[in-house]
């Protein structure tokens, strides 16, 4: 490839032909694009030969590192054997139907069955459709509204966008599509007052029932959210939140979508993240962390209260992707969950990373920057504040977290700035020392942003 396109062109054709996701292109262009040309445990490489520590895992997914040979491996046996074939007209690969046993081996006795797709985002799409289905097979066809949270992120297709409450999305493209309502997220700093934490979390989760008062119980057929909110900013639910949620849709018989798409498969030190916080989801889309990253491939993990009726009572579910349970996509899939069963990532995120992580990401809340460190397993988020004692933000929140999110960069560390907050969220092995590197990359990153912005 570098013999056919020199290196140092690859911005200037990217610049001419590549539009990129939640890009503004104007910009970008004319900054240009930074080339990422290898990877290599927790570390990448851009085609100038810089290295990175990637604090972000790429996209909260690369969990088990760059490089891993194994998983090429295992690609090239399964290209070499059925590069591809579909699921539908009854038909399977081995790879496809082994990966549903795997899976639904670590998801809990509630799952026992999985729908495959091509990414997080279908995911979303598959199972807001699952719902209204499930609904009227059993006899209560107005059950069709589905209740999200502000600042929620559940993929950016057009129910995605619209289940998720980023009101940017929604100004494009005419969002959210009816059928689809938000209530307040679980966000504390910026949102609590003069509550406590565990007091907010009981204020926030009782908006749900609220709402379903507001919109009569027989005409909601689910609450999503994600177990920890992650593009909002990493947002760690107080500890009253969570209960208070399942108890409200076991008692009103709402559905409960958790969206492990980022929390899944060890980020949070368990197999998913409603399992973390003790809740019994009946849908619970996932991508990211069932592939490292390595190949797209996302599912809905379906309980079997869910799957019964579609099994049973509903004659074809006409819904389905091309490329679900590509065999090449589940081989890959297969070999990264091999990984993080024989390597125990995920007892390592729960026993030893994700605590050694959370103490190094504590010990940040010193600095005259940061109001909050606060993090859950290797998830970490940096809140930005002009005044910590009384909370207090900067009044152009995107410009203080770039600012930051740059000096970081600067200093051969990813980290990502959502406003103003800074995400965290590195592969699974990584080691203490790496811990630290990024710990000192931030306090750096944040010591020139102080700097910069007292001047």
């Amino acid at each position: 490839m570098p013999d056919t396109y020199p290196l140092s062109n690859l911005a200037a054709i990217d610049a001419a032909h590549h539009l990129h996701p939640f890009a503004d292109m104007k910009k970008l262009n004319a900054e240009g694009t930074r080339v990422i040309q290898r990877g290599e445990g927790v570390y990448i490489f851009d085609n100038h030969g810089r290295k990175y520590l990637d604090g972000f895992a790429g996209l909260w997914c690369v969990n088990i590192g760059y490089g891993r040979r194994e998983i090429t491996e295992a690609v090239a046996r399964q290209m070499n054997e059925l590069p591809y074939y579909n699921t539908f007209f009854g038909t399977t690969s081995t790879p496809t139907t082994l990966l549903a046993e795997k899976v639904t081996s670590h998801a809990g006795g509630r799952f026992n069955h999985i729908f495959f797709t091509g990414s997080g985002s279908e995911a979303n799409d598959t199972w807001f459709r699952m719902a209204r289905v499930y609904w009227s097979a059993v006899g209560k066809p107005s059950k069709k509204i589905v209740i999200a949270r502000k600042n929620g992120y559940h993929g950016s297709t057009v129910a995605g966008a619209s289940l998720g409450g980023m009101k940017y999305m929604h100004e494009q493209g005419d969002l959210p599509i009816p059928g689809i309502v938000h209530i307040g997220q679980p966000y504390w700093y910026g949102e609590g007052g003069d509550l406590s934490p565990n007091e907010f979390g009981l204020k926030v989760a009782r908006e749900l029932e609220a709402k379903i008062d507001e919109l009569g119980e027989e005409n909601v057929a689910a609450f999503v959210a994600e177990p920890v909110q992650g593009a909002a900013g990493v947002i760690v639910p107080p500890e009253t939140y969570w209960p208070e949620i399942d108890r409200i849709c076991k008692a009103r018989n709402i559905l409960l979508v958790t969206d492990e798409v980022i929390c899944g498969f060890g980020r949070l030190g368990s197999w998913f993240g409603h399992q973390h916080f003790g809740v019994e989801p009946d849908l619970a889309p996932i991508a990211k962390g069932l592939s490292s990253g390595y190949l797209p491939i996302g599912g809905v993990l379906v309980s079997d209260r869910i799957a019964d009726v579609l099994i049973n009572d509903i004659g074809d579910f006409n819904h389905g992707f091309t490329y679900s349970g590509h065999p090449v996509c589940a081989a890959a899939a297969l070999e990264n969950l091999r990984i993080i069963e024989e390597e125990r990532l995920v007892e390592r995120v729960r026993d030893d990373i994700g605590p050694y992580f959370g103490k190094a990401w504590a010990a940040l809340a010193d600095h005259d920057l940061v109001g909050e460190a606060d993090s859950i397993g290797l998830m970490g988020g940096l809140q930005l504040a002009a005044e910590k004692s009384t909370r207090t933000r900067y009044e152009k929140p995107d410009q203080v977290g770039s600012l930051v999110r740059n000096h970081a960069l600067a200093n051969g560390l990813v980290l990502r700035a959502t406003g103003d907050r800074m995400l965290a969220s590195p592969p699974l092995v990584i080691s203490h020392v790496e811990v630290d590197e990024m710990a000192r990359i931030t306090r750096l990153a944040l010591d020139s942003a102080w700097k910069e912005l007292k001047s």
